[in-house]
């Protein structure tokens, strides 16, 4: 897929990877229709590049609410004529016990994660189908494929995300529309609450810049990439926790029991 001229829709905008997301679509020639509810922080994003404005539509919205959705659309609409590209790259992350996680959180992570993306995939194929041509990018995890301890409702709703872009993927083969997955390890992100990056340096969890998971997310819709699981050895465990799940309980028992001495208290 060649990027120049393409219009894509990205969620997320005011995030690390979404910052970062934004410069390699711009770079590439893209008109990007960026999204968040932090609407100052959206202001001042576009605010960076006013060199570029007439390939940059800001559009404040709540991506959880359908009012907000039918927003967004609009305003690609009517700014660019629609939507080529759809890279769902909003997310909320817990580092928590979950039998003490707050339940209207874990109800908000579940829209924000999955229904919202499921919702916003749901508007835009039509016209993609239509047409016979179009992508679906959603932003996973490799936690979405190795479920962490301290971060099960996490880890849960980027299981859903992996499911719903193998099965979306299958049902419109043959259509022209392309479903990537990519599932980055843990990023440093201003997503991480201190105790996350703590943890890290205490186990060794290595953690990656946010311009190197964005360059990587562009490289594997250029190249119509299915699934893309990025780190080593973390891409390693993935295939090793598809095969021996039990193995991988054994391995991680040390690590989980540091991981519990940083969870904040709820």
């Amino acid at each position: 897929m060649k990027l120049e001229s393409a219009r894509i829709l990205l969620t997320g905008a005011c995030g690390g990877i979404g910052q970062a997301l934004l410069v390699e679509l711009l770079d590439r020639g893209a008109s990007v229709g960026i999204v968040d509810r932090r609407g100052d922080e959206l202001v001042q994003l576009a605010g960076r590049y006013a060199g570029e404005a007439s390939r940059i539509e800001a559009v404040c919205a709540d991506i959880t609410d359908s009012a907000g959705r039918a927003l967004i659309l609009r305003n690609m609409h009517e700014r660019f004529g629609g939507v080529d590209v759809l890279i769902n790259n909003a997310g909320i992350l817990a580092f928590a016990e979950f039998a003490r996680q707050d339940p209207a959180g874990i109800e908000q992570m579940m829209r924000v994660n999955v229904t919202a993306p499921l919702a916003l995939a749901r508007a835009v194929l039509p016209e993609m189908i239509g047409r016979g041509w179009g992508r679906i990018v959603n932003v996973g995890s490799i936690f979405g494929s190795i479920g962490f301890a301290w971060h099960t409702a996490y880890s849960t709703s980027k299981y859903a995300m992996r499911g719903f872009s193998e099965a979306l993927r299958r049902e419109l083969d043959g259509s022209g529309v392309g479903v990537t997955y990519v599932a980055p390890r843990a990023v440093r992100t201003p997503l991480n609450p201190p105790e996350m990056y703590r943890m890290a340096e205490r186990t060794g969890m290595k953690m990656d810049a946010p311009a190197a998971v964005a360059r990587q997310i562009v490289r594997a819709i250029e190249r119509d990439r299915k699934d893309v699981y990025l780190g080593f050895p973390e891409s390693f465990f993935v295939r090793m926790n598809a095969l021996f799940p039990r193995l991988v309980d054994g391995a991680l028992r040390r690590q989980n029991s540091v991981m519990r001495t940083f969870i904040p208290e709820a």
